[in-house]
């Protein structure tokens, strides 16, 4: 009997982005850039106005930042503590660290991650068991999705519903509760990072104490960025006393990596000792530790910065709307611009224009958003100046009438992108 190696399929374009795997391609996957984070950045020796990183509050590089990472690696170098915070991992650092994030979060305890990414799931994985049934928004993050399918042993306990459509989710709610004998857990996150646009807390909180459920909300692009205060989507809508489980990464406003899970002291410390990705890994580096404690003191007292954020998304939104580009109807500082596409390669010509006008941002095709669509996902930072904004807009002006764009959508189009129709 004959049997197909294992790694036969490593030498085909199948899988994801397999086209441009099997091509080497690093020029819209994973290009290689040779510069620190920031509104300009140099690529292959050329510099570029950068769209494409998630540096919102302008913090990477941040030079109070920067001198609490070097007092900690005089300290700890690049590896102290060494083992898991369960056996000999744990500081009076790491714990002040967590105290100061549930503080800003609004909750009585929090417990760090490594990685935001498994963060997600090691939370939703600890807490789910064979009885619990999990409902997940269509458009989650693939961080969310994972952890749900880790967590659940029947597929029959992970329900979806439509994206941000609050009669979908109480249709299931309402389904759950009639066979019901364990928990639910309601995922979503705070603002969508792909589409830009916020979910419905407010709304969400109010389902799931009609029947009883729990509500975990990945807030990774709203912490420190929406709110008054920059605690996040859940302050922003009012309502974050009432989301059961924060989840806030480091790898965006706070420029670093990691993350935490803020929620009632007993549920943290239900995830302290039952999270694998968490129990089972290496402590949190003190040179993250220590700086962190800093950008957590800037993100709080980060109102400036946000307001020349938005100041910076408000208006080159409105001069894309302006030029005749769809640009999604959202409140958070993302700014996604859909443009009917077709040929995939129609989109990287549109990339390579940009990037020759000296414009980094990142195209989003199938099987990330549906067919026949370009996205031109877009990231202000408070970094960038109205001169950007102005260079931006003049190239994608010219984008617009040298490639001759149809840039008109219909509102069945716009519907298919929010996940609303097939």
């Amino acid at each position: 009997m004959t049997y197909e190696d294992i790694f036969a399929k490593c030498n085909t374009d199948a899988g994801y982005f397999g086209a441009f795997r099997a091509a080497g391609d690093r020029t819209f996957t994973m290009p290689v850039i040779d510069s620190v984070p920031g509104s300009k950045m140099t690529i292959a020796g050329k510099q570029y106005i950068m769209w494409s990183i998630n540096n919102y509050l302008g913090l990477a590089g941040h030079e109070e930042v920067k001198q609490a990472a070097k007092e900690a690696l005089e300290i700890w170098s690049t590896s102290g503590p060494m083992g898991s915070r369960m056996m000999s991992g744990n500081t009076p650092e790491h714990i002040a660290l967590e105290e100061g994030l549930a503080d800003f979060a609004q909750k009585e305890s929090s417990i760090l991650f490594n990685y935001g990414y498994l963060g997600v799931i090691g939370t939703v994985a600890s807490l789910v068991g064979p009885d619990d049934v999990i409902v997940m928004d269509k458009l989650a993050h693939a961080s969310i999705v994972d952890a749900a399918i880790s967590a659940v042993s029947d597929r029959r306990k992970l329900r979806v519903f439509k994206h941000n459509d609050m009669d979908s989710l109480e249709k299931i709610l309402k389904q759950v509760n009639e066979k019901r004998k364990g928990g639910v857990l309601v995922l979503t996150e705070g603002v969508y990072g792909m589409t830009g646009d916020l979910a419905k807390l407010d709304e969400i909180c109010a389902l799931k104490d009609k029947y009883e459920a729990r509500l975990f909300v990945d807030d990774a692009h709203g912490v420190g960025v929406m709110g008054k205060n920059g605690v996040g989507t859940g302050e922003y809508f009012g309502v974050q006393d009432k989301i059961d489980i924060y989840f806030g990464t480091f790898a965006k406003a706070f420029a670093s990596i990691g993350g935490f899970s803020a929620a009632d002291k007993p549920v943290t410390e239900w995830i302290r000792y039952n999270s694998r990705t968490q129990v089972f890994a290496k402590s949190l580096p003190m040179i993250y530790v220590k700086s962190l404690q800093k950008t957590l003191e800037l993100v709080r007292n980060g109102a400036d910065r946000r307001k020349k954020l938005f100041h910076i998304s408000d208006k080159l939104s409105e001069g894309l709307k302006a030029l005749g580009f769809y640009v999604g109807d959202v409140k958070s500082p993302i700014i996604p611009v859909f443009v009917p596409g077709g040929d995939p390669k129609i989109g990287m010509e549109w990339i390579l224009f940009l990037r020759n006008k000296g414009i980094f941002t990142t195209a989003v095709m199938y099987p990330v958003i549906p067919k026949n669509f370009v996205e031109f996902r877009i990231i202000p930072t408070a970094d960038h100046t109205d001169e950007d904004v102005e260079k931006t807009l003049e190239a994608f002006k010219c984008l617009r009438d040298e490639m001759k764009m149809d840039l008109n959508l219909d509102p069945k189009d716009i519907r298919r992108l929010y996940g609303e129709e097939e």
